[in-house]
């Protein structure tokens, strides 16, 4: 069943298209990511499909009867409305008791009288299944008090609600803007779980690449103002891109070449031409559109010279630091190392920014002291654009750090070119800063930073507002930053490549030590026992084993399993690649490819596990 179809949609923006002519349908139980650059549209189509903006021409048809829920980046809503009126839908009679029963919840000296009118219309309306959907929903992605005025949340608290309340209505098709901004690890695992295992419609835009890879069932890329789309998940998009770029440079290619000739015979007609030329004539300015085509990509540069770094880079001693009776951190020490790859996780509103303004010392702890090294510099990327001159214009922002900045290489280069690299052309320099996107605020904010050539980054959400290709060139760029590293993300593709190590508030305080990204945080997770005191996975020292401490020999059975896995991973490895080559080749089948696909992540999760085992055995084996 069709639950929406666009067709022949156009839509242009500053005298330029961003779209023209393109279609789109969606079925029941489709699940679309729609992925593109930043500026080429994604939000305007969103837009477009909810009704919210018109189309320049084209036509939006929704199923009657399809109930449809939109989730924006920057929803509005009066500052005076309560959490619990957004969440519960007036119209909708069992909401409204679920919702006095949550108030009446929420008030422990509600009358008893009035508490029992409630449960007995719980009953007369079966509420209870609902009702238990409500307390997960807003337990798991974390919405605050229910009594709470919108005004008194902070940006991230009113996106979860948004998205609590979107997912309460039980809408037949969901768009959804960056669904995963705001919210916590756990959240999101929750989300990606809720949305992947229940037959929901939904188009959505989304940077995160393990979330993409987990819900949807098919990739729509916008690209040049045209749509393409690939029937599997982000993965199989990626190679199928991949090979679409190459084939389309060949035709160009092709077509320039051709062009030279035609053109010779286009310049040797009359004037006068008749009609048994003119098919070749249209075919001549086909081809003349085809051989114009830009391929040019515009790409981020990241090229800084990092400031030398001493013996003493921090020193953290025994910080502690409340606000009123909550503990945000509770006796934490730690001595910074040169390389340091360091992750930062833990739910919304734990303390996270709050330690991190400890270590740059925007915020003096309770006690403890944080001792800084005399050539350490940081460069701290904050999740807001304060210190962004909303006045300024984008070269006087550059200018008043340097007018001239310095490469890894040593040369220099003027803040105008610098500037150009970070995509923001001459043409765009003297543009007011408050006139930028949220990405484009985004991008400067870290072309700043980077100006300053730190050799201690502290990146707080810096993944919010990049599109994938920003996010690969600036995780590439991480990979070879020598200095430290210390990143609190939600995005987990994004972590999981860039850190070794990561501090896990708990609560009350408590930050522990895990050696390991976040993946293998959540693998122990899943390994602990019920009663949760597994031991914590220690840190590796710097320290060398004492002379005289015999090292561990592999038991018989350790043996055999070191060599049966070897042979297990060589034939997995062999059914991966039959299987790539099979991915590779492609399928007119839907559900085919969708079965491949999944069989390739068991093939890759089977693959890593086996060898995490097989280098663990080695130690003891080879050694």
């Amino acid at each position: 069943m069709n639950y929406l179809s666009a067709e022949l949609v156009s839509k242009t923006f500053n005298d330029r298209w961003l779209f023209k002519d393109i279609s789109l349908g969606i079925s029941q139980g489709e699940k679309f990511a729609l992925v593109g650059n930043n500026g080429v549209g994604k939000s305007t189509l969103l837009k477009i499909l909810t009704g919210e903006i018109p189309s320049d021409s084209g036509k939006i048809a929704v199923r009657e009867g399809i109930k449809l829920g939109y989730l924006t980046q920057q929803p509005e809503v009066g500052d005076a409305i309560t959490v619990k009126d957004l969440l519960f839908n007036e119209t909708n009679e069992i909401a409204q008791v679920v919702k006095e029963y949550e108030d009446c919840l929420a008030h422990p000296d509600v009358s008893p009288e009035r508490m029992q009118a409630v449960l007995e219309k719980m009953e007369e309306l079966e509420a209870w299944d609902y009702e238990n959907k409500v307390h997960e929903i807003i337990t798991k992605l974390g919405v605050p008090d229910l009594d709470k005025k919108f005004g008194e949340l902070s940006g991230g608290q009113k996106k979860r609600i948004f998205l609590a309340q979107l997912l309460l209505h039980e809408p037949d098709l969901i768009i959804m803007d960056e669904p995963t901004n705001h919210l916590d690890l756990s959240a999101i695992e929750w989300l990606e779980n809720y949305l992947a295992g229940q037959q929901i419609t939904l188009i959505m835009v989304s940077h995160d690449r393990y979330f993409l890879d987990a819900v949807a069932t098919e990739i729509i890329e916008l690209d040049r103002g045209q749509l393409f789309r690939y029937k599997g998940n982000y993965a199989y998009f990626l190679e199928k891109k991949a090979g679409r770029e190459e084939l389309l440079k060949i035709e160009v290619s092709k077509a320039k070449s051709l062009l030279k000739k035609e053109l010779d015979w286009m310049r040797r007609q009359p004037k006068a031409r008749g009609t048994k030329a003119k098919y070749r004539i249209d075919a001549y300015y086909e081809l003349e559109k085809k051989a114009s085509q830009d391929l040019k990509r515009d790409k981020l540069e990241l090229d800084i010279k990092e400031a030398r770094q001493g013996g003493k880079i921090l020193e953290v001693e025994h910080i502690t630091k409340k606000y009123g009776a909550l503990p945000i951190v509770e006796d934490f020490s730690y001595v910074f190392k040169k390389n340091d790859r360091i992750g930062v996780v833990g739910k919304n509103g734990i303390g996270k920014s709050t330690f991190l303004d400890m270590l740059t010392g925007k915020t003096k702890p309770d006690t403890g002291e944080v001792i800084r090294g005399v050539t350490t510099k940081f460069g701290y990327f904050t999740q807001e654009s304060i210190l962004l001159n909303p006045n300024n214009r984008l070269i006087e922002e550059v200018k008043e750090i340097a007018e001239f900045i310095t490469l890894a290489d040593g040369s220099q280069v003027s803040a105008s070119k610098f500037l150009d690299t970070f995509l923001f052309p001459p043409e765009k320099q003297y543009n007011f800063i408050n006139k930028l996107s949220g990405g484009e605020k985004k991008r400067l904010q870290l072309l700043k930073l980077l100006v300053t050539n730190p050799n201690f980054l502290i990146l707080d959400e810096p993944t919010n507002d990049f599109d994938i290709d920003t996010l690969n060139v600036l995780e590439d760029f991480l990979e070879k930053f020598s200095g430290c590293l210390l990143l609190v993300s939600h995005d987990r593709y994004f972590m999981d490549h860039l850190v070794d190590q990561l501090f896990v508030f708990e609560g009350d305080g408590k930050i522990r030590l895990f050696n390991g990204n976040y993946s293998d945080y959540r693998d122990w997770l899943d390994e602990q026992e019920p009663d949760g005191r597994a031991p914590v996975k220690p840190v590796p020292s710097e320290e060398k084993p004492k002379s005289g401490v015999e090292k561990r020999k592999a038991s018989f059975k350790e043996k055999q399993e070191y060599e049966d896995l070897q042979a297990e991973i060589d034939a997995l490895e062999n059914q991966k690649a039959m299987l790539t080559d099979q991915l590779t080749k492609g399928s007119t089948d839907h559900r085919e490819l969708q079965e491949w696909s999944q069989k390739m992540q068991v093939l890759t999760n089977s693959i890593e596990e086996k060898t995490a085992r097989w280098l663990e055995l080695a130690e003891f084996v080879e050694g």
